[in-house]
């Protein structure tokens, strides 16, 4: 995720980062601009046709779809931004449920069982680290799980699986455990069941939006509508705008495409895209955070 001061508007003007829209288009409006010279030579020039009324009476539908067309990028953006705004919630909930329930342990454990306390530092943050990579689908890392003692519990965990529920379930495993051998009672057994149950809980809405994108045919037409639009944009306006219809028209398409493409982006929330959520950087919180605690 990038970080940047929202009050430098000056350097957002001038600076072209890798994630910006016109770096991805600029093939496409170059494209775009050479369409439109064609089409303004051949009215213009060759067929002399932009006296015609039928001609001009192009841009009044483009002027009704227009309002048409914005509307449909409008609720595209907002969708995409409410996807892009539940996963960063989920993910903070992660970190103050992973917080709380460190916290819970940190007071229940007795300060000289260094074993469990061991335990229990490594496998919350090995959750999150455990999230972040099922979501970009990559291979869990070990690190968190150098001790030898706790070796033989990495070990349960089949990386070709679903991790973050078998690292949930270890979880669980453990803390029947310290109340089968009377380490904790009900009470805390019931408070700590909660911050448990949470995890599996975040999963589980990650993966929703993980797994469900915007519908195929929508994204389909919007795409098609925003093509269509801008390829008929030149036809109607050469009569009144002459060889400047080629930087407007460049202009539109940049405005309307780039629209699309931030939608394109947000609406994945746990990708490695620059506009993500952090969701390795806060897995690294976690862990920091935990340590701190127990």
């Amino acid at each position: 995720m990038i970080n940047y001061n929202p009050k430098e508007w000056f350097g957002f003007i001038f600076h072209l980062h890798k994630a910006d829209t016109f770096r991805k288009l600029f093939p496409l409006l170059i494209g775009i601009s050479i369409y439109s010279a064609i089409i303004a030579f051949l009215e213009t020039t060759v067929f002399h046709i932009t006296d015609k009324s039928y001609v001009r009476n192009i841009p009044v539908m483009h002027n009704l779809l227009g309002f048409a067309i914005s509307m449909l990028l409008v609720f595209r953006t907002n969708t995409a931004y409410d996807r892009w705004w539940e996963g960063r919630k989920l993910w903070g909930s992660l970190v103050n449920n992973s917080r709380n329930l460190a916290m819970k342990l940190a007071v229940i454990l007795p300060k000289t069982d260094t074993e469990q306390r061991i335990f229990f530092r490594k496998i919350i943050p090995a959750y999150a680290y455990a999230l972040h990579n099922h979501l970009r689908s990559e291979k869990t890392r070990v690190e968190l799980f150098e001790h030898a003692e706790h070796e033989h519990i990495f070990n349960q965990i089949d990386k070709d699986k679903h991790v973050p529920n078998q690292v949930a379930l270890l979880m669980f495993r453990h803390i029947d455990q310290l109340y089968r051998e009377q380490k904790i009672d009900g009470n805390q057994l019931i408070i700590l069941n909660a911050e448990l149950q949470s995890f599996t809980d975040t999963c589980g809405a990650c993966e929703r939006i993980k797994n469900t994108p915007i519908p195929y045919s929508y994204s389909v037409f919007i795409k098609k509508f925003i093509f269509i639009y801008i390829m008929t944009l030149p036809i109607g306006y050469v009569f009144s705008l002459g060889y400047y219809v080629i930087p407007v028209v460049a202009f539109i398409f940049y405005v309307l495409a780039s629209l699309e493409l931030i939608a394109e982006e947000i609406e994945d929330p746990f990708g490695g895209d620059d506009n993500d959520v952090p969701t390795g950087k806060i897995a690294q919180n976690i862990h920091n955070h935990i340590a701190e605690i127990l």
